[in-house]
């Protein structure tokens, strides 16, 4: 996956392109859908599948009050668009004098000048340019002026829409297997594990502990069944998660994501970057009134997990 940060980087000899266009968060089963038209007509053209998204989330330049968290890192992006079919991506950089492009500019400085645009795919609610004032029969109009072709594709999932925003109303919910059914897979956070206080390891159950950052969306503080991957060599396990801040000792009060591999306490996580997913949520986060009712909870946790994952 080639990844272009500027219209600069595009190659000047890049052939005529599918161009799918999008925010592309999460890279949910509407946004495969959009990519899979895509590869369709590349397919049938011989064109190159070009995905254009922005960096930042435009709302975090226009409105950062309301930006929504992030579901993905633009690199995790870049490698899920990868998967669902694109052969690489132009990020467009995101601020104040992009935003005042109007439909005409974008069309014809990034889809006809920088990429040579032989198709366009986008969502079928899909908005472009200064207040939005561009959607698909615009393109369509811009498309036909400029030689290019344009649809807009529906994103259902059945009775509900599948957008970005509703993975993250699910997140909050504390509802990750819905989370996961608009996503197509689990959702998943991504760090690099550090040393925590080892309480866990005392208790018997050593965790990997990776920070959450603030601006990434997140499941609820609670306890999850699901796996932990190492990006370096792809090793995948069942694990026992807790998101929160361990409220039954006092003082520890950042939030963390912490794996427990099931059955495993030999191995040596601390600088690798790991992938958590979430399965399913076991229960909500509660202070205990003592280190062995907080254990044998831990145990049961274990159990339920291990029966959700096999």
């Amino acid at each position: 996956m080639h990844i272009w940060r500027s219209l600069d980087e595009v190659p000047a000899d890049l052939g005529p392109t599918a161009v799918v266009i999008g925010n592309f968060d999460g890279v949910h089963l509407g946004h495969r859908h959009v990519v899979a038209r895509a590869r369709e007509i590349a397919a049938e053209h011989d064109l190159t599948v070009v995905a254009v998204t922005f960096d930042p989330h435009p709302m975090a330049v226009l409105r950062p009050e309301h930006a929504p968290t992030t579901l993905t890192s633009l690199e995790v992006r870049a490698e899920l668009l990868a998967d669902a079919g694109a052969d690489a991506m132009l990020a467009v950089p995101f601020d104040r004098e992009v935003a005042a492009w109007t439909p005409e500019q974008f069309v014809e400085w990034v889809l006809v000048t920088g990429l040579k645009a032989s198709a366009v795919v986008v969502g079928a609610n899909f908005r472009f340019g200064n207040r939005a004032a561009g959607d698909v029969a615009t393109l369509r109009e811009l498309g036909a002026r400029h030689g290019f072709s344009a649809e807009g594709i529906p994103l259902d999932g059945g009775p509900q829409v599948w957008s970005s925003t509703y993975v993250r109303m699910s997140l909050a919910a504390g509802d990750v297997a819905g989370a996961s059914e608009a996503l197509g897979r689990p959702y998943s956070v991504r760090g690099v594990v550090v040393k925590g206080d080892q309480r866990g390891r005392e208790l018997g159950f050593p965790t990997a502990n990776v920070p959450t950052d603030v601006l990434t969306a997140a499941p609820p503080d609670g306890v999850y069944a699901g796996w932990l991957r190492r990006v370096d060599t792809d090793e995948t396990f069942p694990a026992a998660i807790s998101v929160g801040t361990n409220p039954t000792f006092d003082g520890d009060r950042y939030r963390r994501v912490e794996s427990y591999v099931l059955d495993r306490t030999d191995l040596e996580l601390y600088g690798v970057e790991v992938e958590v997913s979430f399965v399913e949520r076991l229960r909500g986060m509660v202070a205990f009134e003592s280190v062995e009712a907080l254990v044998e909870q831990m145990n049961a946790d274990v159990v339920r997990a291990r029966e959700l994952l096999t």
